[in-house]
C-alpha cells in the first residue's frame, strides 16, 4: 500500500477541514473526480467482471447438473467448499500462484460466487413445471429448444434472486481485495483509516453501500422486465 498521505496537498484548508469536521462535503466534492471517482469505477468493473465470469461457469455447471443429475453432488460440494473459505483467506492461497495482481482478485471473486450462482441457477431449472415441458415436448421442441425457450425463461425470477444476492456480496468483497491490489473503494477506505481525517473513509463506505444498492434495484427491474407474465399474474 502507498505511505502517501491521506489527504493531499490541498493548500489553505477549508473551515469544516480546519477543525476535523466528521464529514466535509466539500473536500469530498473537491475530490470527486481525482480520487472518487475513478476508485467507483475500478470497483464497479472488478465486480461485473467477477459476476459475469461467475454466472457464465455457474449456469454452464448448472446445466449439465441438470442433465446428468449425478454430477449434482460432485459440482455442490467443490462450489459450497469455496463458498466456506473466508475471502482474505481465499486472496491468501492465490497470491502465492498469481501474485498481488487483479487475476488474484478476479480469480478468488469468480470462486467465490459459483455456490450462489449454481445453487439458485439449477434449483430454477429444477423447479419448472413438468406439464410445461411435456406441453413443449409435444409441440415438437427438442431438448435444447426446450431448455432455452421455455426452462431458462421460466428459472429467471430464481436466476435474478442468485444474482442479487451474488452481485451485492461481490461489491463487499471487493472492498477486501484492497489488500491485494490498490484499486476500488476499499483502497480508500484503507488509506483513510491511517489518518484521523474521516471524510476519505465516510465518503468512500457511503459509495460502496450506495453501488450496492444500486446494483441490487437494477437487478429487480431487469427481473421485472425479463418476466413480464409475472406482474400479469399478480395484477390479476
Amino acid at each position: 500500500m502507498s505511505a502517501n498521505p491521506v489527504i493531499p496537498d490541498y493548500g489553505d484548508p477549508s473551515a469544516c477541514v480546519a477543525r476535523d469536521a466528521t464529514f466535509c462535503t466539500d473536500w469530498f466534492g473537491d475530490h470527486w473526480w481525482n480520487l472518487f471517482w475513478p476508485a467507483l469505477v475500478q470497483h464497479l468493473e472488478l465486480t461485473l467482471v467477477a459476476v459475469a465470469l461467475g454466472f457464465v461457469l455457474a449456469v454452464a455447471a448448472a446445466v449439465m447438473c441438470h442433465f446428468k443429475k449425478w454430477l449434482t453432488a460432485p459440482v455442490s460440494g467443490v462450489t459450497s467448499f469455496l463458498y466456506t473459505v473466508p475471502p482474505l483467506a481465499l486472496f491468501q492461497l492465490l497470491v502465492p500462484v498469481t501474485g498481488f495482481s487483479v487475476l488474484t482478485v478476479e480469480t478468488a471473486l469468480v470462486l467465490y460466487s459459483l455456490y450462489l450462482l449454481f445453487t439458485t441457477i439449477l434449483t430454477g431449472l429444477r423447479e419448472v413445471p413438468e406439464d410445461a415441458v411435456r406441453a413443449a415436448r409435444g409441440m415438437g421442441l427438442t431438448r435444447r429448444q426446450i431448455l432455452f425457450k421455455v426452462e431458462m425463461r421460466l428459472a429467471v425470477p430464481s436466476l435474478i434472486s442468485g444474482l442479487r444476492v451474488t452481485t451485492v456480496m461481490t461489491i463487499g468483497i471487493v472492498a477486501i481485495a484492497a489488500y491485494v491490489v490498490d484499486q476500488g473503494l476499499g483502497s480508500l477506505i484503507l488509506k483513510a483509516l491511517q489518518s484521523p481525517f474521516n471524510t476519505q473513509f465516510i465518503g468512500a463506505g457511503a459509495l460502496a453501500v450506495a453501488l450496492a444498492l444500486a446494483a441490487d434495484g437494477a437487478l429487480v427491474l431487469a427481473g421485472r422486465l425479463l418476466t413480464p407474465w409475472a406482474r400479469t399474474r399478480r395484477a390479476a
